[in-house]
């Protein structure tokens, strides 16, 4: 009798069996081979109206990308557009755990399963609270033993059982205020604590060739703690989810433009790009972007999936 595990790992066998005696697919642009640039990978919210993928980000460093910023859905997809490679990524970001913030990881997980990637992958997010799982919570209700949704890949969470190919998930306790997350390779990474309503969120710095890239992630823009995370920037990446005059429960979730022109002035970033773009503010751009510029005088671009930002 085979065992579970036996029986799962039989079946990886087979697909990837298949998977290699498929055509290979013609390479997806990507965002070029010099220098640093951010991808927006998804550019929309938890709608599915605006054909847009959930939110997503991806840093390119001279053509092989390295850092990846939150998973909404069909950023999966968008991935495999970019020509990027899961082989290749160094280290994974969340800024929370909403769906359109992380639905797709498990397809992404599963695809570098099939790849040569022949080490760990650090995955970075926020602690837990009532409302959502801290970050190895997350990854274990996915692929750990015995409960985990998908434990027939168990082996990529559970010590001792896997190869030189592991997840390290890692919770995050920033506070009000940007904290040293830590160095992969010349990477350094600094996060600070976010409001997004009652939900455990933080803001992202990733420093590395000598610049600076913040993400606001989902926030009221309460506080200090983003602007101090964005101060001088090369590129910040704000969410524009909400129009100016929101209120109620829109208001304490996101951060509408003045707060967003406000963040980027204050903090004298060097250009801002907008993402996370919902409905709600789709066709508004020539607003947005007044009420901005009353406060930032950098340049602004609105972001749509799979758009390119180089960082000069």
């Amino acid at each position: 009798m085979y065992s579970l595990a036996q029986s799962a790992k039989a079946l990886l066998v087979f697909a990837c069996l298949i998977t290699l005696g498929k055509a290979s697919p013609v390479a997806a642009q990507s965002c070029g081979s010099a220098g640093l640039a951010v991808q927006v990978l998804g550019s929309g919210g938890p709608e599915l109206q605006d054909k847009r993928a959930s939110t997503s980000y991806l840093i390119w460093d001279h053509g092989r990308a390295r850092v990846m910023v939150d998973a909404g859905g069909g950023s999966a997809l968008r991935f495999g557009e970019s020509g990027a490679q899961m082989s290749q990524v160094d280290v994974f970001l969340f800024s929370h755990f909403h769906i359109d913030h992380s639905g797709d990881f498990p397809a992404l997980i599963f695809s570098s399963w099939f790849e040569d990637r022949t080490r760990p992958l650090p995955v970075f997010g926020p602690p837990r609270n009532e409302f959502m799982p801290s970050t190895t919570e997350f990854v274990h209700d996915l692929f750990g033993d015995p409960h985990g949704a998908w434990r027939y890949l168990s082996e990529l969470v559970e010590p001792g059982e896997g190869g030189s190919y592991q997840l390290q998930p890692h919770n995050v306790a920033a506070g009000s205020m940007p904290v040293l997350v830590g160095h992969i390779g010349d990477i350094t990474l600094y996060a600070v604590r976010v409001i997004h309503g009652a939900f455990p969120a933080l803001a992202w710095r990733v420093e590395m060739g000598g610049k600076r890239i913040a993400f606001s992630g989902d926030t009221n823009g309460e506080g200090e703690g983003l602007t101090q995370l964005a101060m001088n920037a090369d590129l910040f990446v704000a969410h524009n989810a909400v129009p100016e005059g929101a209120t109620g429960v829109e208001r304490r979730l996101h951060m509408p433009p003045s707060v967003i022109g406000i963040t980027a002035a204050n903090a004298h970033v060097r250009q801002l790009v907008l993402s996370h773009r919902m409905l709600r503010t789709l066709g508004k751009e020539n607003e947005t972007r007044t009420e901005i510029q009353r406060r930032y005088s950098g340049p602004i671009s609105f972001a749509n999936d799979l758009d390119c930002f180089s960082i000069q």
